[in-house]
């Protein structure tokens, strides 16, 4: 069928870049050829063959109640004349308006998520351990999501509080109510006890409606092990997500069920930061990149569509299955800003879902909606009991500090916090490095709420830094210090280089346009302006998720002397306490210490 000039069309041969004011969204599909009776027998007694189903999915939440802030909390929009523009988007009141609307006149909707719901999480949620992002989802009318990496931020028995309620061991309950747990599962196929060798929760879950039946199997990236803190996944083992997927795929055809759905909290990067690029504008997958696109490769085509995340990013794909057909693949972004909407159109003669007849899209996550009441009430509940910690001034900025590009200002405030703190424990340390995973928001001027603007507030700060991890000491020679470095562009970080942000002391070159750990300029490196000596000791200050190896930086786990001092949050909000006042805010850093040639 040919592309059209109407929106919505009911079939579409391949990606068409879409803009209407009233969608903002980017629209994909499948080439459809169904009989006439497509569609539900609305007038008859007897249902049609074919029966859409509408799947509404968004990841990577984050705890992000509120809407925001910065880049973080706007999506760029590429306009038909080629230009871009940003809208500002984001938060459960608009996400719930938004999600409610898409479902009006949908009998058959299901509402599906691709991980790391919490973790990482703004103050009004990490500071009660998420519950309130779990309750939020509950009211979301959430039906299922796989587990990410960050649901293990706390451990496997945090996560299965969070699954099936009860006070939390330490803090205990924050309401009368007590905590209920999650309403929807989470699915965990390729997360293993240890001992058991069984999923630590359910592998997969069967969405029934009348005669209808689709299954949902939900994954985490193998590697998570790498990105999280190791008390966080201690006893548990992670398996390949080609392979649980295919196992758990027969399972679920042996019971008769054989629309699949994966959840799988693993993404790409695609060729634009634009939410509605147009994926295959050159072929299909042409326009992604990274590991989704090997692991969508090779699952078994009995695998309907793909609903991905982890990298961030927004995307409406196709990708070729192993028989050479193509598979919608989706991610819709982080924080909220987006959600997706796909329509799954189910044969009831083979219990299949009609694979040419998939269609999808990315929508924006507008704030021009009405807020919904229960997710304001929620958040006005949580915010009031976090009010007395999330108020506090804890300094003073004079413009915002992004946590945007390979070096951001906000990643240098940070090191420089933390090798000013790595000083008062031991004068000797030389220099601080940060991983830049660790850099979750940046720090706005304008306020947020009554604190006036350029104050940064106890809760803007845990924003940035919500992990509760502390500032490590270790000593390391000059030789492992370069190959630290190195490591940013080497190994596991070859593809994607993860880039340290260093304190203000340590500069270097960062030469792209070379390959590997050569990308690092050895001769650049310069520590308060002299050489690295390759048989020196220098003592260098980290958080502890990368001093035990963390993000592939395999060297920073082999350091000596270890000496654990505070989270880094409180040595952020210490540095900025001391650093600035109300008289005289401080600067953001240049973000001038790494050189890069592009």
């Amino acid at each position: 069928m040919p592309a059209t000039s109407q929106p919505y069309p009911q079939r579409r041969r391949a990606y068409r870049l879409f803009a209407a004011a009233a969608g903002l969204a980017t629209v994909g599909a499948l080439a459809a050829a169904l009989p006439a009776d497509a569609h539900e027998n609305r007038g008859g007694h007897h249902p049609s063959r074919y029966q859409d189903v509408q799947l509404l999915s968004f990841n990577d939440l984050h705890g992000n109640l509120e809407p925001p802030s910065g880049s973080s909390g706007r999506v760029t929009e590429l306009q038909p004349d080629g230009t871009t523009k940003t809208i500002d988007a984001g938060g459960v009141e608009y996400l719930a308006t938004h999600l409610r609307e898409a479902r009006q006149g949908k009998a058959y909707s299901i509402t599906a998520a691709g991980g790391d719901m919490v973790g990482a999480s703004p103050l009004v949620s990490g500071l009660f351990h998420d519950e309130p992002t779990i309750e939020a989802l509950n009211k979301l009318d959430l039906d299922v999501t796989s587990v990410g990496n960050h649901e293990f931020d706390e451990g496997s028995k945090e996560l299965k509080r969070l699954q099936y309620g009860g006070c939390h061991p330490t803090d205990g309950c924050y309401t009368d109510e007590g905590f209920e747990g999650a309403d929807f599962p989470y699915l965990a196929a390729n997360v293993l006890d240890e001992k058991t060798n069984r999923p630590i929760l359910k592998p997969y879950w069967v969405w029934k409606k009348k005669d209808v039946r689709i299954g949902f199997i939900g994954v985490t990236l193998e590697d998570t092990p790498g990105v999280v803190s190791a008390d966080g996944v201690k006893g548990l083992k992670f398996k390949d997500e080609v392979e649980t997927i295919n196992k758990y795929a027969k399972v679920l055809r042996a019971q008769g069920v054989n629309s699949i759905v994966a959840l799988i909290h693993e993404g790409g990067l695609p060729a634009s930061g634009a939410y509605n690029y147009d994926c295959d504008s050159s072929g299909a997958g042409a326009g992604i990149s990274g590991p989704i696109v090997d692991i969508a490769k090779n699952i078994t085509p009995s695998v309907d569509a793909l609903v991905t995340g982890h990298t961030h990013a927004a995307y409406v794909c196709t990708i070729p299955d192993p028989s050479g057909k193509p598979r919608m693949v989706t991610s819709a972004a982080s924080f909220g800003r987006l959600y997706t909407d796909t329509t799954l159109t189910y044969d009831r003669l083979t219990g299949d879902i009609v694979r040419t007849a998939v269609k999808s899209a990315n929508h924006v996550v507008t704030r021009t909606v009405a807020k919904a009441p229960d997710m304001t009430d929620l958040i006005s509940r949580w915010n009031t009991l976090a009010a007395p910690v999330g108020n506090r001034p804890i300094g003073y900025i004079s413009a915002d500090v992004p946590n945007t590009g390979t070096e951001s200002p906000m990643g240098d405030l940070i090191a420089d916090a933390q090798l000013a703190y790595g000083r008062k424990l031991d004068p000797e340390t030389d220099l601080a490095l940060m991983n830049p995973g660790g850099v979750r928001a940046g720090l706005t001027y304008a306020a947020k709420g009554a604190e006036g603007d350029g104050v940064v507030t106890y809760a803007e700060g845990f924003t940035v830094q919500p992990f509760s991890n502390t500032v490590n000491l270790q000593n390391f020679t000059g030789a492992q210090l370069i190959q630290v470095l190195k490591e940013q562009v080497s190994g596991t970080n070859t593809a994607a280089p993860k880039i340290l942000q260093p304190s203000a002391n340590l500069s270097y070159t960062l030469d792209l346009t070379k390959t590997g750990a050569d990308r690092v300029v050895t001769d650049s490196i310069r520590l308060n302006g002299a050489a690295i000596d390759p048989a020196a000791t220098y003592r260098v200050a980290t958080n502890s998720f990368l001093a035990g190896g963390g993000d592939g930086f395999t060297t920073l786990g082999q350091g000596t002397d270890d000496l654990v001092g505070t989270d880094d949050l409180a040595a952020l909000a210490e540095y900025l306490t001391a650093n600035s006042s109300a008289s005289g805010p401080l600067a953001p850093p240049a973000a001038n210490r790494i050189t890069i040639v592009q």
